[in-house]
């Protein structure tokens, strides 16, 4: 078998779709990990540092330029001949496509919102200011 030239997704066939089914929901679920971890943050100022925000935000944006290739994937095999069990995981995983893309955006905004209170953005501040948003 050929490997696609760099840059260009390798389509599976349907065979693949347990495969392809296990990534999507382990995937799902490590963003709702995620993000119930980046919301408990929020409502705790400098917990995390500069790194950890970057990070969440390099990763989560890589994911969400990533979620096409899935989500063509799942298109493609919709468009075929299938059994009513592979009709029925396509249309599963094109859900659980769609809420990991919502996910990973509210995933992005959230680290955004967290970049002003990490520990690094917190001592940057002055006692003026910390005062300020104490009161």
């Amino acid at each position: 078998m050929t490997k696609p030239p760099k840059g260009q997704p390798r389509w599976h066939p349907i065979s693949a779709l347990p495969l392809i089914g296990k990534v999507i929901d382990e995937g799902l679920k490590a963003a709702e990990d995620q993000y119930r971890l980046l919301l408990e943050a929020k409502h705790r100022p400098r917990v995390l540092d500069d790194h950890t925000v970057e990070r969440t935000v390099e990763v989560f944006s890589e994911t969400q330029e990533d979620l096409w290739v899935f989500e063509e994937q799942l298109l493609r095999w919709s468009k075929t001949g299938l059994t009513p069990r592979q009709r029925t995981e396509v249309d599963r995983l094109i859900l659980q496509q769609r809420r990991m893309r919502e996910l990973v955006e509210e995933i992005l905004a959230l680290a955004d919102d967290l970049k002003a209170t990490t520990i690094e953005a917190v001592l940057a501040k002055s006692d003026f200011d910390l005062g300020l948003e104490a009161v």
